[in-house]
């Protein structure tokens, strides 16, 4: 099968992967991409220096990582969410800001440092899903 032939069936899949996720799984999928980026973006900056498409490359990857972040952010619900939105608020804004620098700066530090905390909140947020799902079908079933 041509190499563009499975590229059109990936984005077929993952496409309607997004169309039947549930809104706890879109989240999972956006940190999921906004880790592919950052590891893109650390990837360019470790690179030599003089590796052609360098610049453009982290400067792309830093910038579609900010844009899921800031989605991440827009989609915090503070009437419900309390202190916990908050929370979450204030740490993508600094995610954010420490991108920003990172970009400017082509410093690979600020990328590795929001890396290892987006990964922490990703584990952590795919960990409630599991808990929510086991609680669920546990319920479904009458053991609760």
């Amino acid at each position: 099968m041509p190499p563009t032939m499975a590229q059109g069936y990936a984005r077929a899949y993952q496409s309607q992967s997004v169309l039947t996720a549930s809104p706890g799984h879109l989240v999972l999928m956006l940190y999921d991409g906004a880790l592919r980026f950052l590891g893109h973006a650390r990837d360019a900056l470790q690179a030599p220096e003089d590796s052609p498409r360098r610049i453009e490359i982290i400067n792309t990857n830093l910038i579609k990582a900010q844009n899921i972040l800031a989605e991440l952010r827009a989609s915090l619900n503070h009437d419900a969410g309390g202190e916990h939105s908050a929370n979450l608020d204030r740490l993508y804004d600094y995610y954010i800001r420490r991108l920003l620098a990172a970009n400017m700066r082509k410093d690979v530090e600020p990328v590795i440092e929001v890396e290892t905390l987006v990964r922490s909140l990703r584990d952590g947020w795919a960990e409630m899903l599991c808990a929510h799902e086991t609680e669920r079908l546990q319920h479904a079933r009458g053991v609760a």
